[in-house]
């Protein structure tokens, strides 16, 4: 099976004690707008690819959803879904994306949050989510933005004082595999420009019908000083999707 990084101990005691780990869908600081992209899941067939904690999953029960199923590697992210966000409609599933069977016109919206820059073949899974996905099903996901993942550390660039000065862009036409610090290790992560993110969606057959570059919500700011850093550029990109009558 596919390593993933979620699955080693001492990484993800620290991602357990990110404010979106503790505190779900009100700690995301894309949220607010994000949910303004998700349709009415009322009696919907739903899939959460790289469902993590499972909040997406459980929201998506709680908005009516008639089955949820959500998709991660890794096993302690599924662990903790068990046990915070269970419900009889949602079924969780340990595998990766590329490994999932997608099978054919099986549900009626497909959403990931944070998930795709993981994913080193792009067109590939969107011709899979258009496979699984019923005509005008919805395709509505999250990933970090291509500024934010060009020139791959994920790191300011600092004075000598540690005080940053500007967030580096660099190689980005140049797509691929990217080491990142986060959290304080090396993770892998993969780059890929705004024009193929939207470009194999329009091949795969979506019609795209919004996107979105999120700044962190008025009460975060508020409440977090540093979060104002955020508001120099853009960590993630926000898309909504509907797949086309044949």
């Amino acid at each position: 099976m596919k390593e993933n990084k979620y699955d080693d101990a001492a990484f993800f005691q620290q991602y357990s004690q990110m404010p979106r780990s503790v505190l779900g869908l009100q700690g995301a600081g894309e949220w607010h707008a994000l949910k303004k992209l998700l349709p009415d899941f009322q009696g919907k067939r739903v899939l959460d690819l790289g469902c993590g904690f499972g909040w997406h999953c459980r929201y998506a029960a709680e908005g009516g959803a008639g089955q949820v199923v959500g998709i991660d590697l890794s096993r302690r992210m599924l662990q903790q879904a068990q046990e915070r966000n269970h419900a009889p409609n949602i079924t969780y599933r340990r595998m990766s994306m590329e490994e999932y069977e997608y099978p054919a016109g099986e549900f009626d919206v497909v959403i990931s949050s944070l998930a795709f820059h993981y994913v080193e073949d792009f067109a590939s899974l969107s011709r899979k989510v258009a496979q699984c996905l019923k005509e005008e099903g919805d395709f509505v996901f999250s990933v970090e933005h291509p500024v934010f993942t060009a020139h791959g550390t994920q790191e300011w660039y600092c004075d000598g004082e540690g005080v940053p000065l500007h967030w580096p862009v660099d190689r980005y036409f140049e797509e691929g595999k990217r080491t990142a610090c986060f959290l304080g290790e090396r993770v892998v992560k993969y780059h890929r420009t705004l024009t193929t993110y939207l470009g194999c969606l329009l091949q795969a057959g979506f019609s795209i019908t919004a996107v979105v570059e999120p700044m962190p919500a008025p009460e975060m700011l508020a409440a977090i000083p540093q979060m104002k850093e955020e508001l120099r550029r853009p960590m993630m990109l926000l898309v909504a999707a509907k797949k086309k009558r044949q």
